[in-house]
């Protein structure tokens, strides 16, 4: 039977997030079927195993198939939860996705053409399952924007909002005023958590002889520190502090004073160092969004309001 699903995802440099689902942006490619009990995504001839070791930075996610592959993995979790998605269907699918607001103007059209496809049907097997899809539409929306849509009718009171997404690689902001979106205030700047766990692991491998992994650092940061030394401990905590505080710093020197602009933090490192910007003191009014999948439903809201 013919079916359509409508799947929203957001291609992160960390994270993939659909509405529902989050997985790392993480993935590595075999020729040769895994073994049994290994989750994995066949397609076109070739094996993509989910990996906790996330992909390095891209900012054109066309030019590396694996994206694709990720993105397809998106969608069969999406269509693992559908109840109405039977063995043998065919489904029609409708995919929002979104670009940095930076690069949006430039990439737009791209990623639209290259998550579309030729328009044939896609045959795919992820988790022993089979699908069979045809994406029938993408429809491009810029980060940050699509999240902070949500939110419209509170911003809208505010004569100046920005939202600060805070993600892997970049941190982008994104200006408001009394609700209209000012491209002249917008920016994609390269200070996403991923500088700061590189800072980290730096410091402390050339001050203690000491190798942490990334999840070390989100342990540390989250309270998590009974597994480690009271000197790492500090060190972490230390180097975060500065971290955000020097981003506060940049948006000033931005024109983007945080004591006088309503500030929308959103995305997952904003999450992760939510205690630690707000003990900067540096801060007036502001909001997290603490939805780590506010993105993907940013983008479902607005393809629906556009359809």
């Amino acid at each position: 039977m013919i079916k359509r699903a409508r799947i929203a995802i957001d291609l992160g440099n960390r994270n993939i997030k659909t509405v529902n689902t989050v997985f790392t942006t993480g993935i590595a490619v075999s020729d040769i079927m895994p073994g049994r009990g290994t989750t994995y995504l066949e397609y076109d001839g070739r094996y993509y195993l989910p990996s906790n070791r996330r992909m390095p930075y891209q900012r054109d996610k066309t030019k590396d198939v694996r994206f694709y592959a990720l993105t397809l993995m998106g969608i069969a979790k999406e269509l693992e939860r559908n109840r109405n998605v039977e063995k043998g269907d065919i489904i029609q699918v409708q995919l929002p996705i979104g670009i940095p607001p930076k690069h949006f103007a430039e990439l737009y059209e791209k990623y639209e053409k290259y998550f579309r496809g030729n328009g044939e049907m896609i045959h795919f097997n992820y988790n022993q399952q089979d699908y069979n899809i045809l994406i029938e539409d993408v429809r491009a929306f810029p980060q940050d924007y699509a999240a902070i849509m949500l939110q419209f009718q509170m911003i809208r009171q505010y004569p100046r909002a920005v939202g600060v997404d805070i993600g892997g690689f970049t941190t982008d902001y994104l200006m408001f005023r009394t609700g209209d979106v000012d491209m002249e205030f917008c920016d994609s700047m390269e200070t996403g958590v991923i500088s700061l766990y590189n800072h980290v692991i730096a410091r402390l491998r050339a001050d203690y002889d000491l190798l942490l992994e990334e999840t070390d650092i989100d342990s540390i940061i989250r309270g998590k520190i009974e597994f480690y030394d009271g000197k790492i401990v500090q060190t972490v905590l230390q180097e975060a502090q500065a971290y955000v505080t020097d981003i506060l710093s940049s948006l000033r020197e931005r024109g983007i004073d945080p004591k006088s602009t309503f500030l929308i933090f959103l995305g997952g490192g904003s999450i992760l160092l939510k205690p630690l910007i707000e003990k900067t003191g540096m801060l007036n009014r502001y909001l997290f969004i603490e939805d780590i999948h506010a993105n993907a439903k940013g983008y479902d809201y607005l393809y629906q309001q556009e359809a």
